[in-house]
């Protein structure tokens, strides 16, 4: 079973984004996930197996410009996790169709995602799960 989560779900939420974001502070994660779940902009799903919620997703609609696509706004997956045991079993693929049907009724034509370069694991999900490679960036920073 899949579930678009609502401000109930916020605890397991956190649990499951710090899993999948462990350098980040729960307190951010909070704070953030509090505004995402009252956002019409944006949407999480939880992934259930046997009343144990398997993994989420997050995603977005974004209206600013994103990498390869041709449309606004258009659909983006943010985040997407699952817990070790129930990976290999096409959870992550649910998860990323509801969120692509999720933005196919909020008018999205594409949905975009985005993968950091030493991330194999999320590349090959990428590339399985229907992605085309758009573009690779290095980003760079400075303090002045």
């Amino acid at each position: 079973m899949i579930k678009k989560a609502d401000i109930k779900d916020l605890s397991l939420l956190i649990r499951l984004a710090s899993a999948l974001w462990s350098d980040c502070p729960e307190s951010k994660l909070l704070n953030e996930f509090e505004n995402i779940l009252k956002d019409d902009d944006c949407a999480c799903f939880i992934k259930y197996v046997d009343n144990e919620a398997a993994g989420f997703a997050q995603c977005s609609l974004r209206h600013d410009y994103v990498e390869g696509a041709s449309s606004s706004p258009t659909g983006y997956l943010e985040g997407i996790f699952i817990k070790e045991a129930f990976r290999k079993k096409g959870f992550a693929k649910e998860l990323l169709e509801n969120c692509e049907n999720w933005a196919r009724l909020k008018g999205c034509r594409e949905f975009a995602s985005d993968c950091e370069l030493q991330k194999k694991d999320s590349l090959a999900f990428h590339l399985n799960t229907g992605f085309k490679e758009a573009n690779r960036i290095i980003c760079f920073i400075k303090k002045i």
